[in-house]
């Protein structure tokens, strides 16, 4: 824009035109005699809400002379040089141009500036080639700037991550003005790995095409370190709670394991009362036989001596019959002697003969049978000795068997007691456990939180 000196407008090139046409509308509501159309002839007067102060100063200018001038909602930046010829003022250049884009850009190199402080920023152009970076960006990476200016973003890249379609749909998002924040995996200097959460940001032009791209970055390889020694802690402490759940059950088992064997073992233990039991009514029982045998023993030896008595009996029968034989011999001679007078006596001769004669068979007959009965009694005797002896051999092992049985009565009883008291210590042993289960379960929840938390910090 050109003014004379009488600062009246003789020129306006398409430019201003263009950019006062964009606010033409907000400028009259504060300059309410400003028109676009009646600008050429008109004069600066238009601009000013106080012209008596704008005039002193432009008289006043003797080099060019830069200010930026707010109306209504929009700033403008104005170059104003004053023209002499032959040291005369004959007018005014004035350049216009929007200073909202600088200003813009003031701010956000400020802000920048504050968010570099405490952040690491790093600007790419639209290809992802490295413009510029600050101090802690290189400090993290390991860097100095000039290793890394004018080299690809894949620089920071894992090899298997350079050439992935998602890094590549990142910078075509960028080129396209989209911005891209996350938590990434970047190899510093070296190789070394590089957690950092960062958000990448598109920087627009006034066309709205993308200049440049703005990365602002936080280290978080501590905190993702933290994270994973967290979730290594939360497995371990899962797979404890797990195996403490899986030791409450066998334990649990066990439990149930001993209490059935305490009661098989009080069944046994009953089972070795009522044995012993009939152990006692056994040995009882070979006591009395062992008594009987001996009675009977006794019994025998006196029938054996009352045979051996008759065997005297007999002896004394037999010489009896012999004295009576002799003597129906006697009389048989004699009552031959005597004839016819001693018939009669040979009559009883006789007699007497045949009953010396029947005397002496019944007392062979006798002797034969007392024969056999002594045979017979020294035949019992000898059986009732040896069924005493066995009776005896029995009784003794029945006593022994007794006492073994009482005895294993007593370790039985001694072995459910300890069941009943092994299964009341598992018992508890299974309460702890699942208390410890429960507190075990307590600390990963608790894990659980501190990485989400730990998270949500980082992010």
């Amino acid at each position: 824009m050109i003014a004379d000196r009488d600062l009246n407008i003789v020129y306006v090139n398409p430019s201003v035109i263009r950019l006062l046409s964009e606010s033409e509308a907000d400028l009259r509501r504060e300059l309410p005699r400003f028109s676009v159309a009646g600008l050429i002839g008109s004069n600066i007067d238009v601009f000013h809400r106080q012209p008596d102060h704008q005039r002193r100063m432009l008289a006043a200018m003797d080099k060019t002379h830069a200010a930026t001038i707010r109306i209504g909602a929009h700033v403008f930046d104005l170059v104003v040089t004053p023209l002499d010829e032959d040291g005369q003022r004959i007018g005014f250049v004035v350049e216009w141009e929007n200073a909202k884009y600088r200003l813009q850009n003031l701010d956000f190199a400020a802000e920048i500036e504050a968010i570099g402080r405490t952040n690491a920023v790093i600007s790419f152009d639209p290809q992802g080639r490295i413009l510029t970076a600050n101090t802690a960006f290189l400090d993290v990476m390991g860097y100095r700037m000039e290793e890394i200016q004018g080299r690809p973003h894949s620089l920071f890249m894992p090899p298997e991550d350079a050439a992935s379609p998602d890094y590549l749909a990142m910078w075509e998002g960028l080129r396209a003005g989209r911005p891209h924040v996350g938590r990434m995996r970047r190899v510093a200097k070296g190789g070394r790995t590089v957690w950092i959460q960062a958000s990448y940001n598109p920087i627009l032009d006034e066309s709205g095409r993308v200049v440049r791209v703005v990365k602002f970055a936080t280290d978080v390889t501590a905190q993702m370190q933290l994270l994973t020694q967290l979730t290594d802690m939360m497995r371990e402490v899962d797979s404890t709670a797990a195996e403490t759940r899986g030791a409450v059950e066998v334990a649990g088992g066990v439990t149930a394991e001993i209490l059935a064997a305490s009661a098989a073992g009080g069944a046994v233990a009953r089972a070795m009362q009522e044995v012993g039991h009939g152990m006692d009514r056994a040995r009882q029982g070979t006591e009395a036989a062992f008594a009987q045998a001996g009675a009977v023993s006794d019994n025998t030896d006196a029938m054996a001596r009352a045979a051996q008595a008759m065997g005297g009996i007999v002896a004394l029968i037999r010489n009896v019959a012999s004295q009576i034989n002799l003597l129906a011999l006697n009389a048989t001679i004699e009552a031959a002697r005597a004839g016819d007078a001693g018939k009669g006596f040979a009559v009883v001769a006789g007699e007497v003969k045949n009953l010396a004669v029947q005397a002496a068979r019944a007392t062979e007959q006798i002797t034969t049978e007392i024969d056999g009965l002594q045979n017979l009694s020294n035949g019992v005797a000898q059986a009732v000795l040896s069924i005493r002896d066995a009776v005896g051999g029995v009784r003794e092992e029945v006593s022994k068997a007794t006492t073994a049985v009482q005895a294993q009565t007593e370790e039985t009883e001694a072995i459910r007691d300890q069941l009943e008291a092994a299964a009341g210590a598992v018992e508890g042993l299974a309460r702890t456990m699942t208390g410890i289960s429960g507190s075990v379960e307590k600390v990963s929840a608790s894990l659980s939180r501190t990485q989400t938390a730990s998270d949500s910090m980082s992010r």
